[in-house]
Order: C-alpha cells, then sequence, then structure tokens
C-alpha cells in the first residue's frame, strides 16, 4: 500500500514538474505581440432598451454602412454595441452620430474613465497579481 501512495505521489510530482517546467519555457520563449494596428480603435455605444433580432440586424448594417468602420459586435443581453474602426477615417463621436441619425435609438457613446484611460496595461490584468508578477519575473530571468 505504501508502494503504490508513493508511486501516486511520485507520478503528481513529476506532472507538476513537466507542466511547471513547460509554463517557464513557454513565458521564457513568448514573443513579445507587436501588431502594426496603431490605427484601430475600438468604441463602444450603451443602448439603454432591448433590441430585437430584427433590430439588432438592422443595427449591424447600418454599422457596416458606416465608412471607417471595419467590425462590430452586438451583445443583446447587455444592450452594448462594441465596434471597431479606422481612425484616419472617422472617430467613435462620428460614428455615434451617423448611427443615431440612421435611426431612432435610445443610446449613449462610452467614454472611459479617467482612473482607466491612465492605466499602463490591460485592464483586464491587475499588476498586483501572481500571474502578472510572476510572468514579469520569468520574462526578466530569460532576457
Amino acid at each position: 500500500m505504501k508502494r503504490r501512495i508513493r508511486s501516486g505521489l511520485l507520478a503528481l510530482l513529476a506532472v507538476f514538474f513537466f507542466l511547471f517546467t513547460a509554463l517557464i519555457i513557454h513565458i521564457a520563449t513568448a514573443p513579445s505581440l507587436e501588431v502594426d494596428n496603431a490605427t484601430l480603435q475600438i468604441a463602444r455605444i450603451d443602448f439603454h432598451q432591448p433590441l430585437t433580432p430584427e433590430k439588432a440586424k438592422e443595427l449591424h448594417r447600418q454599422m457596416r454602412a458606416i465608412k471607417g468602420v471595419t467590425h462590430d459586435k452586438f451583445f443583446a443581453d447587455k444592450g452594448v454595441l462594441v465596434y471597431w474602426l479606422d481612425n484616419r477615417v472617422t472617430d467613435s463621436q462620428r460614428v455615434f452620430e451617423q448611427l443615431m441619425a440612421k435611426g431612432d435609438y435610445d443610446a449613449e457613446r462610452f467614454t472611459v474613465p479617467q482612473h482607466l484611460a491612465q492605466q499602463r496595461v490591460c485592464p483586464a490584468m491587475d499588476p498586483n497579481s501572481f500571474k502578472y508578477r510572476f510572468s514579469i519575473a520569468v520574462q526578466r530571468l530569460f532576457r
């Protein structure tokens, strides 16, 4: 019985070691993500009333007709429209105004709060979290 327990613990330790090693190698060898999308901007419009599926399709068609909008996604459960635009062609204020002129919507343009606009990292990753600090430490160790 002791031999089986010892073998099981040894197997678990080996699996943990190999997975941890794979994680370290992945973090150390992952290239810096350099995407040339300086002109791509994401924006959001919040709708105060629920939209029917037909209205959502119409909204999608209207967004695609606006010059400079490259992609849009409507989240019906939250009443949020997220869209990507080329900031060389238009800006989010103009897109919002053009959309409101095309349809009768009860909506407002989302603007980022000042405290979030000043953050240097992705707001989805807390710079004080263990994951963030561990990744940075591993990257510094191998550079």
